[in-house]
Formats: structure tokens, sequence, C-alpha cells
């Protein structure tokens, strides 16, 4: 299956951020591509304005999915990235959405906040609370995670039992020393220590690093970009994943066993 990777930078306006999705899966879909992976903060950002996320925030069948659904009729494709959703009591969950020109196919509530490395989404935001269900899309089982999730294994590792042959992470990888690395270092481990593949789809823009790649189930970066917008593609295969699973049995092989990630 082909999938594609839209890396740009998000503006202040929900309404130019779903010109530029509905432009990307387009795109995407004439070169064939089943699955657009974007960014994190697809609905609106502001590195200057953090109340922003309170503000723009809108509900799943507000306009920016309506419009991002209406954008896919007559594509063969389903996209995903997240947007900010009020969640009733003054504050956002972080939803990472799938849709396609049929509607809403998933999303999943971020579980883990970026309260580090001096930031504090958990003042603006609430943590999700469940392991979101896998999606299927073109025989692949699609696991979500978001940005922040990559740096918490147990997480990809409940994905991967659940039978996950490729993770999704959004992000808004900020910048920082090794911040970059760290970023590689993650989404290597994720699917080395899973063998399934894992696309790490990176807002870029002043803040944010880009750095979108898709690493597979031997942990080998099969695609990547830099740090201005771009569309990339990636062909993924069922094959490889069979066959790096008889060279590398981990998940057979592990000790430990936790019911709870099931």
């Amino acid at each position: 299956m082909k999938i594609a990777l839209g890396q740009f930078a998000a503006t202040p306006r929900w309404e130019e951020n779903l010109a530029i999705a509905i432009d990307l899966a387009r795109r995407a879909s004439a070169e064939g591509a089943r699955l657009l992976l974007l960014p994190e903060d697809i609905l609106a950002a502001d590195m200057k304005d953090p109340d922003l996320t309170l503000r723009a925030a809108q509900q799943l069948d507000g306009p920016y999915v309506a419009g991002l659904i209406a954008g896919l009729q007559g594509l063969d494709l389903m996209v995903s990235g997240c947007i900010f959703v009020p969640d009733g009591n003054g504050r956002v969950y972080n939803v990472h959405i799938v849709v396609s020109a049929h509607g809403l196919i998933g999303a999943y509530r971020k579980l883990h906040l970026y309260d580090a490395f001096a930031m504090k989404e958990s003042d603006r935001q609430t943590p999700g609370a469940e392991i979101a269900p896998l999606i299927e899309i073109g025989g692949f089982k699609v696991g979500l995670m978001t940005c922040y999730d990559v740096r918490f294994p147990e997480l990809a590792r409940a994905l991967a039992l659940n039978g996950a042959e490729l993770i999704a992470v959004p992000a808004a990888w900020v910048r920082g020393p090794g911040k970059e690395w760290h970023w590689e270092v993650m989404l290597t481990a994720r699917a080395l220590e899973n063998t399934c593949y894992v696309a790490g789809i990176g807002e870029c823009g002043p803040r944010n690093i880009g750095c979108s790649m898709v690493v597979d189930p031997l942990g080998v970066a099969v695609v990547r970009t830099g740090q201005a917008p771009d569309l990339l593609f990636c062909e993924i295969s069922k094959e490889r994943i069979a066959k790096t699973r008889v060279a590398l049995p981990v998940l057979q092989n592990r000790r430990f066993a936790d019911p709870a990630l099931r």
C-alpha cells in the first residue's frame, strides 16, 4: 500500500489549514496513495498565542472536519491528523482523527500530554483515557498515537499486540538541543522493538522540526524529509513485516506480558 506524508506549517486560520489539507489529499490521491498522514495541529496554530488552541477548538462535527470530508469526495483516500476539540470544561482534547469521503472513521484522544522541556500542555488540555482501536486501511491495521506518546514504549507495544502493522504518529516536535535526534531515535525504536512500520509526520515552521519519516520493521528509515513543507510517499509491505517477524520474533519471545495492554 502506498502512503503519503504531508508536512506543512499550520497557520492561525483553520480555513487556510483546511485548504492545505485538501490540496495535499488531492495530490496524494493522484499518486495512488490510500492514506495521507498529516501533522499535529492541522486545525490552527500560532507559536506566539498558545491560547489559540482554546479559541479555535471545534467539535468533531464542526466545519473543519465537515470541510475535510467534503474535500475528499471522489477520492479513495483516508486522511489522519490532529485537531483540538472542546472538552466541555474550558479545556480541549488533542484528537487524532481519521476521515474519508464517507465520514469520520476514527478518533483518538492523546494520552500523554507534553509536560516537559519547560512546556505544559496540561494547562490547556485534558488527556485521553483509552488506547484507540485500530483502523483498517487497504488491508493494513493502523494504530494511532500522537507526538509525545512516542516516548512511551508501552503504548506502541499495546498497539502492536493488538495487531498494528503501521503506527501513525502526527507531531509538532519542538526544536531544542538534541530534539531532532530524540525524534529519530524514538520512531526507530518503536518500529524495531515492535517489528512494524512507524510513520512520524512532523509539523514544520519556525518552532517545530518537521523531519517526517517512515521507519520500517527493521528500523530502517525508508523515506524522510527535512524542515520545509513537503509531500513524500512510501510503499509499505505486509511481506516485509512477515519476513521481519520470522527473522526477529521479538513479539513471540517477550517474557513480560501485561494483560491490561491488550
